[in-house]
């Protein structure tokens, strides 16, 4: 195991389990509040409670079961989160800078720590080369505090978290070439592991998605899906240590694998991010502790001068690595801290490692104690200096963002209405309209729900409460203030319209009517209703499948929709959409619209997978449409009647819709104009005008003149 050590076997003074339980709950719980007042990051303070409360310290607890279990998820979990939260796009955008830097940092330890130790310890080759790669390998025991700085998509620490994958396979691998030398005396049994984990990824790649997709449609219940993910992420470690490879790097390529399936403004999220954080890694940290004897200092001057020489190598060859990549590809010196501090701290492997050589006796008890000296000097350096680093990132990242915001006077935050009419739609909805939005972009006062009725019978209010308290909490598992509006009013549309105008509302999020009759449109009458008495942008949703396990997103775009008001705004949220759920997105559109729908997402930094093919008329359009999949979602850029970008051939999509697309996920978006909104009256809100959609004689005889077209373009 990877955090196994000789502990003495002395009876502790806590030992029933409801207090061995209750002590460690009050030290996850007080350890935070005293560190803050002590301005001490809370890792050390959690790892300092460890070596206190532990069998080298007071021996309140002992080092048993539920610390080696503990201990074993919290760095498995630890490794989940960093690949689960990773920004996809930044991990792309810096994957050569984070293989370079993986590289460096495990090159420079290996060598530097193998020359140090043949010249300084006087050891032999093969033993220098085990301890070097212990230098090489490090534990990312400092990114919840880049976590709780809000840092962790920055790129200087994605390009850790992809160097440290490199650095713990390389530092693995040469384990295992260097015990093939000594047992066998030669590197052949590196041949099998290698094979193995070119099929473990090749294999992990191809299922997971797939399995993944297949039970998050099926079944929504969060708990769940809870389950599911940690059956996935445990299920990957014990079958990467079963085939040779360390459990670490089956956690966190399980992360990478389930990055775009779980959002990172999602109820999931919430959920996975708040039992690691509260349980699991704490429970890491304490063990750690439990590990550190400081008893080994006075073992004498060898002692010392051994881990004053580990401890030396283990820092410079990190910041060597670091100060490498950062003059090689121009990066900042707060990138370089960033990277160095992360980077720096060495417990999991360094341990296994150690132990390994102990139990093969190329290891004395002097290098057993001077790792554990420099696991303690390597981890106090690296919390303190990733919290001062994040500080300054933090800092650095608000003042480019008011720039930019200074700059682009076209950028304001949305106000956003969800009206909800039962609470089977509500999560839905509400994870629509977040994922429709800046993760930044949410202040006090502009996310809402509304639910309208026109009666206080009993039945009503329950509904009506019910729809707003799950809308509420599915809200709150992101973090996100969410102002619930129950309104009694005439009817639907009054009630929207007057929540609209009273909380200066800029877009609305509702679901798609379903048709109940035959007589009734596609839209339905209070939709038609909403769209001719405002002129705010509207959201209209169908989605049958989850939105994480959607594949692709397919939006159309209608001829001169650049000249609408609301144009940036739909394609920034159709932007943050894609990048939210993790897939690409293919715009149909004009050729004079591509340039504008690239400049806005460049402008707006959302970089997504995109691409675009030409539409230009209703029948590209129909065309289009007939390669859609069922995991697909059609986005429908539409036009009022009277906008600029609206064409006569808008009065067939409807139907067309209806016809042959009535089992796709859908989103219609009507963007937001400008003009001064007609002032609604009450008979207004229940009659039609002269702009009401066309008569269904007219949309056959268009349908006619359409095809009489294209007959003719054929001949």
């Amino acid at each position: 195991m990877l955090l196994s050590l000789a502990i003495p076997a002395t009876a502790p003074m806590i030992t029933a389990p409801v207090p061995i339980f209750l002590t460690v709950m009050a030290i996850i719980l007080l350890t935070p509040l005293v560190m803050s007042r002590l301005r001490i990051p809370h890792v050390i303070g959690l790892i300092i409670a460890g070596v206190v409360v532990g069998p080298h310290g007071f021996n309140l607890l002992a080092r048993d079961m539920s610390f080696e279990v503990f201990g074993q998820v919290g760095i498995l979990y630890l490794m989940f989160l960093a690949g689960i939260e990773i920004d996809m796009y930044h991990l792309r955008k810096n994957m050569r800078k984070g293989l370079s830097f993986g590289l460096l940092t495990f090159i420079i330890p290996l060598l530097l720590g193998a020359l140090t130790a043949m010249a300084a310890l006087n050891m032999h080759l093969i033993e220098a080369m085990l301890l070097g790669s212990m230098f090489a390998a490090h534990t990312l025991i400092a990114y919840p505090i880049v976590t709780r700085f809000g840092v962790t998509k920055a790129p200087a620490v994605v390009i850790v978290i992809a160097g440290t994958i490199v650095a713990v396979l390389g530092s693995l691998i040469v384990l295992a070439g260097v015990l093939g030398v000594y047992r066998d005396g030669s590197v052949s049994s590196l041949i099998p592991v290698l094979c193995y984990l070119v099929l473990y990824c090749a294999g992990l790649i191809y299922v997971y998605p797939r399995l993944t997709r297949y039970f998050f449609k099926r079944y929504n219940d969060g708990i769940s899906q809870f389950i599911y993910v940690m059956v996935m992420v445990f299920g990957a470690a014990a079958l990467a240590s079963f085939i040779g490879i360390e459990g670490v790097f089956g956690a966190f390529l399980a992360g990478l694998v389930l990055n775009r399936f779980i959002p990172a403004r999602s109820t999931l999220m919430g959920r996975l991010e708040f039992v690691g954080n509260a349980i699991f890694i704490p429970y890491f940290l304490i063990g750690v502790g439990m590990l550190i004897d400081l008893h080994v200092v006075m073992d004498g001057w060898g002692t010392l001068y051994t881990a004053a020489v580990m401890s030396a190598v283990a820092m410079l060859s990190k910041w060597l690595a670091a100060r490498i990549t950062q003059k090689v590809y121009g990066l900042t010196s707060i990138d370089r801290s960033i990277m160095y501090q992360l980077s720096n701290a060495h417990t999991a492997v360094a341990l296994a490692v150690v132990m390994i050589g102990y139990d093969m006796h190329l290891f004395d008890v002097t290098v057993l104690n001077g790792t554990v000296v420099m696991i303690l000097v390597t981890c106090t350096v690296s919390s303190f200096g990733t919290e001062h680093a994040a500080s300054r990132l933090k800092v650095q990242l608000l003042e480019q963002a008011d720039e930019e915001n200074a700059k682009d006077d076209s950028t304001t935050h949305p106000r956003t209405l969800i009206a909800i009419s039962n609470p089977l739609i509500a999560p839905g909805i509400v994870d629509l309209a977040l994922s429709m939005r800046f993760p930044d972009s949410s202040v006090p006062g502009d996310f809402y729900a509304l639910h309208v009725r026109n009666d206080n019978s009993a039945s009503s209010k329950a509904i009506s409460r019910n729809s707003l308290d799950v809308a509420e909490r599915a809200s709150a598992a992101v973090e996100t203030q969410l102002t619930t509006i129950e309104r009694f009013d005439l009817n639907f549309i009054t009630g929207v319209l007057n929540t609209m105008e009273e909380r200066d509302i800029t877009e609305l999020v509702l679901g798609l009517h379903r048709r109940t009759r035959i007589i009734d449109s596609f839209l339905g009458d209070k939709i038609e209703q909403l769209l001719r008495s405002t002129n705010r942008m509207i959201v209209l949703s169908r989605c049958f499948i989850p939105l994480a396990t959607v594949t692709r997103l397919l939006v159309a775009v209608p001829k001169k929709a650049q000249f609408e008001t609301g144009f940036r705004r739909w394609v920034q949220a159709v932007g943050n959409l894609c990048r939210q759920i993790g897939c690409r997105v293919e715009f149909w559109c004009d050729e004079a619209t591509e340039p504008l729908i690239r400049t806005v997402i460049r402008q707006s930094k959302l970089g997504i997978r995109m691409s675009f093919m030409p539409v230009a008329s209703y029948d590209d359009f129909v065309l289009r449409t007939t390669d859609i999949n069922d995991d697909d979602l059609l986005v429908v850029v539409s036009a009022r009647r009277s906008s600029v970008s609206f064409d006569s051939d808008m009065d067939a999509v409807p139907e067309y819709l209806q016809k042959y697309l009535a089992a796709n996920n859908l989103i219609i978006i009507y963007p937001g104009q400008f003009g001064t909104e007609p002032p609604m009256t009450m008979a207004e809100t229940m009659a039609t005008d002269i702009v009401s959609p066309p008569n269904p004689v007219f949309l056959f005889a268009m349908n006619q003149i359409r095809r009489f077209r294209k007959m003719l373009r054929k001949l």
